[in-house]
């Protein structure tokens, strides 16, 4: 496997686990970062996930990864901060943490495989790219059921089907 193939892999781990959401929550692309021979993809929640929903988003992402064969490595009960850390059996480590003002970030870190040139992600974002903004803001894509419990001025309202 090579950085663009080990990449992509990341691109399919980071979908499959944001599609895991019912309703649907709202992501943009983060950066990516190549080493010499790793890769990092990284993707950030735009939809407010509220602190009275936040353990049940977390329950997901554990539920799926556990169901995936992950191996769950280290997990933050920080009521404000709280954060999942786990590896694939093909040493793929993978993390969810919650950042400031409720912001979760999701974030896949390759194996060591052969060099290559990484392309920048073909997956589509689901909320605006920010391009051009030296950091995403924070999340401003309202949900009736992850935001339940907020109230963000300004912030968009997107119905849950």
């Amino acid at each position: 496997m090579n950085m663009q193939e080990a990449a992509e892999h990341a691109d399919g781990m980071l979908d499959s686990v944001l599609a895991q959401f019912q309703p649907q929550v709202r992501w943009t692309h983060d950066s990516t970062s190549t080493g010499s021979c790793d890769v990092t993809r990284r993707r950030a929640v735009m939809t407010i996930v509220s602190a009275e929903r936040r353990g049940s988003f977390l329950g997901v992402v554990d539920r799926f990864w556990r169901k995936s064969g992950y191996t769950i490595k280290a997990v933050n009960n920080d009521a404000d901060v709280p954060a999942i850390f786990a590896q694939t059996s093909e040493g793929f480590g993978v993390s969810l943490i919650v950042g400031g003002e409720g912001q979760v970030f999701f974030e896949v870190d390759t194996p060591c495989v052969t060099p290559s040139e990484v392309a920048d992600s073909t997956s589509r974002a689901t909320a605006p790219a920010y391009e051009g903004m030296e950091h995403i803001p924070r999340p401003n894509i309202r949900s009736d059921f992850w935001s339940a419990g907020t109230l963000a001025a300004g912030a968009a309202v997107v119905s849950s089907p």
